[in-house]
């Protein structure tokens, strides 16, 4: 798949070849859905948690006799019938959420939504992708150029930067529609919740390098 490399005025710099190992897989939503559902259960935190009649505080001291009071036998006020007991079968903070998938399928649904974005004109490359200063404003301006070289419906979009660059990362940081994330940390859910992808050419090199293995 071919296509057009932009400079920093968005004028067209010439053209490249992605390589159709990544660029030109056709999309298995049953295969995405997997490695999404992997990665959210994976990112899923156990914070609800409850007691059980041995960790409740209190209730060493048997309530009353065992007969001859005319109540139930107890020997706990901790006991899961009673209130303010333990709670029996109730959320545990040491739940495990997270799912396993094949490297080799991860990798696979990941190139189908590169491809997919690629082929949809939602992948915007450039051969060098900076900005004069750390402002919000001028990242805001950025994008709102940007916006006449990829599709229209193109609201959201993910930066994918070689390396750590705090000029573009403190750019984006308060826009709640741009996300900035390095080539050799790609991810599935990302892709799929930003419209477009924008990145210098040297990140297309750094993402051949780190996932085709």
């Amino acid at each position: 798949m071919k296509v057009k490399v932009y400079d920093k005025n968005l004028q067209a710099a010439g053209d490249l070849d992605l390589n159709p190992k990544i660029f030109e897989i056709v999309p298995d939503a049953g295969l995405i859905e997997q490695a999404v559902r992997m990665q959210m259960a994976n990112s899923r935190q156990a914070i609800a948690h409850t007691k059980t009649r041995g960790e409740v505080r209190g209730g060493g001291k048997k309530p009353w006799k065992q007969k001859g009071t005319g109540n139930a036998r107890a020997g706990s006020i901790r006991s899961p019938i009673w209130r303010h007991g333990g709670i029996t079968f109730g959320p545990r903070s040491n739940r495990n959420y997270s799912l396993k998938m094949n490297q080799k399928q991860w990798r696979k649904a990941l190139y189908m939504v590169l491809s997919d974005k690629a082929s949809s004109n939602n992948f915007l490359i450039f051969s060098e992708l900076e900005l004069p200063k750390a402002k919000t404003r001028e990242m805001s301006a950025f994008l709102e150029n940007v916006k006449g070289k990829l599709a229209g419906s193109s609201k959201k979009f993910l930066f994918v930067i070689p390396k750590k660059d705090e000029t573009i990362e403190k750019s984006a940081r308060n826009l709640r529609y741009a996300k900035v994330i390095k080539a050799n940390s790609l991810n599935v859910v990302d892709l799929i919740n930003y419209d477009s992808v924008i990145l210098p050419k040297t990140s297309i090199e750094i993402i051949e390098k780190t996932y085709l293995k």
